[in-house]
């Protein structure tokens, strides 16, 4: 049987983005997001609301960077997203995070967080709070990475958000091989 929930903002799983930009200063800030996703080939989209501290930065300088929030850094990860960069200027250093300039875009890269997409803007829409940005580069911590240089996600420990239970959750293990397994009922 079946039950319905009506319309929810419920997807899964929901990645944890936290979202770096600079200020007119150079100071780095970051923010939680949960609403986003890879929306072309090499493009993401992000769901942020206007009066974001980090939206006002990102329409400034045209450049952010997306990292996955991980299990090691879940305190820090939900902090810029519970504190507002607009009452809190220093909330980037109280995360304990670090910021690393990024070499493709004018925008931090968060130092403990092992992977990151550096982005420019390709446009924002106040009305839909949509952001596109095109992925300039990934750049990644080497210690996540397999002998052979691809990404390891048991080492990257990414967390993922249940918006239904108010959760943070770390993926899974390993269940089958895309465009492989489905090759059986062809």
């Amino acid at each position: 049987m079946r039950k319905n929930l009506g319309a929810k903002t419920y997807a899964y799983p929901m990645p944890v983005f936290i979202v770096a930009t600079y200020d007119e200063n150079n100071v780095p800030d970051a923010m939680n997001a949960a609403w986003g996703g890879i929306s072309e080939e090499n493009e993401i989209s992000i769901c942020l609301s206007p009066e974001h501290k980090t939206v006002k930065n990102l329409l400034q300088k045209k450049a952010f960077t997306v990292s996955m929030a991980d299990e090691e850094h879940v305190v820090a990860c939900d902090y810029v997203g519970i504190v507002s960069g607009n009452d809190v200027p220093n909330k980037f250093e109280k995360a304990g995070f670090h910021a690393i300039k990024s070499e493709f875009v004018d925008a931090p890269i968060i130092q403990e967080l092992s992977f990151a997409l550096e982005c420019s803007m390709i446009s924002y829409d106040e009305k839909t709070c949509r952001l596109v940005g095109k992925i300039q580069n990934v750049n990644v911590d080497e210690k996540i990475l397999t002998a052979d240089g691809k990404i390891d996600v048991s080492k990257l420990n990414p967390i993922v958000y249940d918006p239904a239970n108010h959760d943070y959750l770390k993926l899974g293990a390993k269940v089958g091989n895309a465009f492989k397994d489905g090759l059986q009922l062809k």
